[in-house]
């Protein structure tokens, strides 16, 4: 049974460590309360220079700020991160699953490609499947970040990800980075994976100081929305009530070389 609506309740998880089967100490054999964060990170053509080094140093950033996010948390929920990237295809950037208290962000390299959202989405939907999720494990998250329009069926991606329970209940949000090679990301195709609600619609960063403002907000604030749940069931499976989202920063504010 679910006890809260943070909760997946699924029965199973997985031993092949790419799910998150954590066992709290004791006889019972009840599983801890675990979340799974997702990064979707695009590394196509048009990531290539300074986009691409940001997200990293944004990314590397983030790590220590959900730590403490999550130590602050009464039930100081294991969060069990992996990555993936795409362009020209998706691929498991890092495929085992470690707790963030440990986890290391490996930079991204090489950007070059299109933008296979969809096929990115494909890659991820197995892995939210009843069996790969923890028993009553909290609501996974997804990041996803992105620079340009998806040249592939990305709604078949998405449909493919809604289809498992996981998928479902993911708290899922997302990232444009814009300027620079004049790619522009989709906005309306982030807001409808984020689910489409107007709580929150997907931030839109054109500068390297930016970019790691929202994603360390961002991320932060997906880890406290999957620890405690939310009872408004208009926002309970996907959305982050955006309290205190941080506004742009206006470019005459910025040093010379930060405006991608």
């Amino acid at each position: 049974m679910v006890e809260n609506d943070s909760e997946i309740g699924v029965e199973q998880g997985t031993p092949d460590g790419m799910g998150s089967p954590i066992k709290t100490p004791g006889a019972d054999g009840i599983s801890q309360r675990v979340m799974d964060f997702f990064w979707l990170v695009d590394c196509s053509g048009s990531m290539d220079g300074r986009k691409i080094d940001s997200l990293n140093a944004a990314i590397r950033e983030c790590i220590p700020a959900i730590r403490q996010t999550r130590d602050a948390e009464p039930s100081k929920p294991p969060v069990m991160m992996r990555a993936i990237s795409f362009s020209s295809g998706a691929q498991w950037h890092i495929a085992k699953a470690s707790d963030v208290a440990t986890f290391q962000w490996t930079d991204l390299k090489d950007a070059s490609g299109v933008t296979d959202l969809g096929k990115a989405l494909e890659l991820l939907a197995p892995e939210l499947a009843a069996d790969k999720l923890p028993a009553h494990g909290l609501r996974p998250v997804i990041l996803l970040v992105s620079d340009g329009k998806p040249t592939d069926d990305w709604r078949k991606g998405l449909q493919a990800l809604l289809a498992q329970p996981g998928g479902e209940k993911a708290v899922r949000a997302a990232v444009g980075i814009s300027g620079g090679s004049g790619d522009e990301p989709d906005m309306d195709v982030l807001h409808e994976f984020m689910g489409g609600h107007n709580e929150l619609k997907p931030l839109l960063a054109d500068n390297a100081v930016d970019l790691v403002r929202f994603m360390k907000w961002l991320s932060t604030s997906l880890v406290k929305t999957s620890s405690t749940g939310s009872r408004d069931k208009k926002a309970a499976a996907n959305v982050v009530v955006a309290q205190g989202q941080p506004k742009p920063t206006p470019h005459n504010q910025l040093k010379p070389g930060k405006v991608f």
